[in-house]
């Protein structure tokens, strides 16, 4: 199992290294190819493989009104780092002092002087220091300076696709489910707190748990109905279920909510947290023009949603 470390900025590993710094967000399939090629040049060079990533987006410590719309919380993302076999990861803690290292400092100071880093591996368009000024001419010429090897990794490409974090939102905002999970490499989920709601689904045979991510600063996939898999504080199974994103436009809603209808769930769900895993968005959100419609479409959509959970 990888070590996970979460060091200040006077600790040091115990070996030379090879690096890559990033944010990370998602830890999706282009992050897994830059870092089995920063293992594969650690291997060669008999030295560790080190992941520096922060605990806060960067840009929310510069911007005070700025809320990141992330792809995981910072636990699960140290969880999929872990996962990739990297030897050690550094999270570093991201404030306005290192943000205004130019990117010579920050090779001088944390990488070299602090973390031992022999070979920096940038990813393809990645970019760091102070107001993202320099670019990678400019790191290899710093690294020939601190006696620091500058490498570029290759961009991972899918189905045309140069796979990012950037790119893996916009698919999201989209709808574009699938695609966006064959770049994670895994199914897209989101966390949160379940919460009272309006309690309008009970009322029609399809009772929803309503929840809250506000407080998680996660992604909220385009406005619809999804099949999901749903997992609940304090239960060891997962459920499938069938989860609708809007403003509820038969009941005139203004207010975008996360409602979820699990299936085969018995139980009080209120106040417990829910992970809800995204298989495939089914449909845009629809206004019915009374309520015997909306029921029929749910019908429908149960029928329809249970079917590509059994896949």
């Amino acid at each position: 199992m990888s070590k996970i470390e979460v060091i200040g900025h006077t600790e040091k590993p115990s070996l030379p290294s090879v690096a890559t710094v990033g944010f990370f967000d998602g830890v999706h399939l282009g992050h897994r190819f830059l870092i089995d090629q920063l293992k594969a040049e650690a291997a060669r060079r008999g030295m560790l493989s080190m992941v520096i990533t922060f605990a806060r987006h960067p840009r929310a410590v510069l911007q005070d009104d700025y809320v990141p719309q992330l792809l995981t919380q910072h636990k699960r993302k140290l969880e999929l780092l872990e996962q990739t076999g990297v030897d050690c990861v550094v999270v570093l803690d991201f404030d306005r002092e290192m943000a205004g290292l130019t990117a010579r400092e920050f090779m001088e100071q944390l990488l070299r002087n602090q973390l031992d880093v022999h070979c920096l591996l940038t990813g393809y368009d990645n970019r760091f220091g102070h107001n993202r000024a320099e670019g990678f001419d400019d790191y290899v010429g710093y690294g020939r300076e601190l006696g620091m090897d500058v490498v570029r990794s290759k961009a991972f490409v899918l189905e045309g696709v140069n796979v990012s974090s950037s790119v893996i939102r916009s698919l999201l905002q989209e709808g574009e489910i699938e695609l966006a999970n064959r770049c994670l490499g895994y199914h897209y989920n989101i966390c949160g707190r379940v919460v009272h709601g309006f309690q309008e689904g009970r009322k029609l045979g399809y009772p929803t748990a309503n929840i809250d991510v506000q407080d998680t600063n996660q992604l909220v996939p385009a406005m619809g109905v999804y099949a999901v898999r749903v997992r609940v504080e304090g239960d060891s199974l997962t459920y499938g279920g069938m989860m609708s994103i809007g403003t509820r436009p038969t009941y005139n809603g203004t207010e975008c909510t996360q409602e979820v209808n699990i299936f085969h769930f018995e139980g009080d769900i209120y106040g417990r947290e829910v992970e809800v895993e995204f298989v495939k968005r089914t449909r845009s959100e629809e206004r019915y023009d009374n309520i015997r419609q909306l029921v029929d479409r749910l019908r429908q959509d149960e029928i329809e949603i249970r079917e590509i959970l059994r896949m």
